[in-house]
């Protein structure tokens, strides 16, 4: 221990640069879950091999997300995975609007997919879906009308 030669030689050489390895996570049942977050909402996903049925909070997920965006949105996923009628999503979502609900699901609906599928990750992580977006409304400051703008001025 006298220098640092001997400090390196305590060190496994197979540590070094090692890959994590990425394996299959499914429940009891043999399905994947996974949280989603976005904004305020959060989506509680599970998936399990099936026909493409999407179900949200008990609803299917076209009624649940009547605006064609948000449908899109969660099914972009699926569509980049080429996984398309495959799976059965089941989620519950809470918390926040529509918006961000539909992206807390995709969120949460990309993360349940490489816990089925390991090998997913890469096209999904190239796509951007594995990242949570962070952003989030700004609070409000007090001598402000809301988080920036200021109260209407008067000169009289």
């Amino acid at each position: 221990m006298a220098d640092l030669q001997s400090l390196q030689d305590l060190v496994p050489a197979s540590t070094e640069n090692a890959a994590p390895v990425h394996v299959q996570k499914l429940d009891a049942h043999g399905r994947a879950y996974a949280t989603g977050k976005r904004k305020n909402a959060i989506a509680r996903v599970w998936i399990r091999p099936g026909t493409g049925k999407i179900t949200v909070n008990g609803k299917d997920f076209s009624a649940y997300f009547a605006r064609p965006v948000l449908q899109m949105l969660v099914r972009q996923a699926i569509g980049v995975a080429n996984r398309n009628g495959q799976y059965d999503v089941d989620a519950k979502v809470a918390g926040g609007g529509l918006s961000g609900q539909a992206g807390a699901l995709r969120h949460g609906l990309s993360k349940a997919l490489t816990y089925y599928e390991p090998e997913l990750r890469g096209v999904l992580k190239k796509g951007g879906f594995l990242t949570r977006d962070s952003r989030v409304v700004e609070r409000k400051k007090y001598g402000r009308a809301k988080a920036r703008r200021s109260f209407q001025f008067s000169k009289r």
